[in-house]
């Protein structure tokens, strides 16, 4: 009977001791370790969502810093072209008006021919006068192109320009300098090499100036 008492007590501790082993958390258990890669992974995601967050961050950052950058740099271009434009706008001002400004009578200081849509071309041209200092200067402007069309010369007066038989010139009027504007039509096929201003003041004989057409596309000064 103690045999077997002894027997039935050796039974249970190796029955309780593999009980533990199974279901202890222990370093051998698959199951402990299987729970430490599965949270070991969870922080590795963490991790790299993270470390993606940070990198959408930066690279965002980095795109704003290059769109200021070039807003800024766009803006500087645009306030050198308007300082440009006032020095010059000075210059001429300084040779028109200033106390060492040369006199001349009326005259085309510039013009300038911008495209438009289909055969419509924009001119603008610059008046200038400063002979006769406090002097109204009044008159109509009109053009006439001469080019080439089928390897033959063409000169379109400016009735041909603004296509109406009975076209009235622009009319301008001012002291020193005036800008005047209008539109004209290039028939189709024309070549055009020269573009001539012609001023019919109110009083006294007409004036005339030209320019080559890639002047007059530039905008191009007579003093150029």
């Amino acid at each position: 009977m103690l045999v077997l008492l002894l027997v039935f007590i050796a039974a249970l501790a190796f029955g309780g001791w593999g009980l533990w082993q199974l279901f202890s958390p222990t370093s051998g258990d698959p199951r402990a370790q299987i729970a430490a890669l599965r949270r070991e992974n969870a922080n590795l995601r963490d991790d790299a969502e993270q470390l993606q967050q940070r990198v959408a961050t930066l690279t965002r950052s980095d795109q704003i810093s290059r769109d200021a950058n070039r807003d800024l740099q766009g803006a500087i271009a645009d306030r050198d072209e308007e300082v440009a434009g006032l020095r010059a706008d000075v210059a001429f001002y300084e040779r028109l008006v200033g106390a060492t400004a040369q006199r001349h009578g009326l005259s085309v200081h510039a013009l300038r021919m911008q495209q438009q849509n289909g055969p419509a071309w924009h001119f603008t041209g610059t008046l200038t006068q400063n002979l006769n200092r406090g002097a109204i200067s009044e008159g109509v402007l009109t053009l006439s192109i001469e080019g080439t069309r089928e390897g033959k010369l063409q000169k379109l007066a400016w009735t041909d320009l603004r296509q109406q038989s009975a076209a009235p010139g622009v009319v301008y009027s001012f002291k020193y300098f005036q800008q005047v504007e209008g539109d004209v039509f290039l028939p189709a096929g024309v070549t055009p090499a020269k573009v001539t201003v012609r001023l019919q003041p109110r009083s006294g004989a007409a004036i005339e100036q030209s320019f080559t057409w890639a002047e007059a596309l530039r905008g191009q000064t007579v003093a150029e």
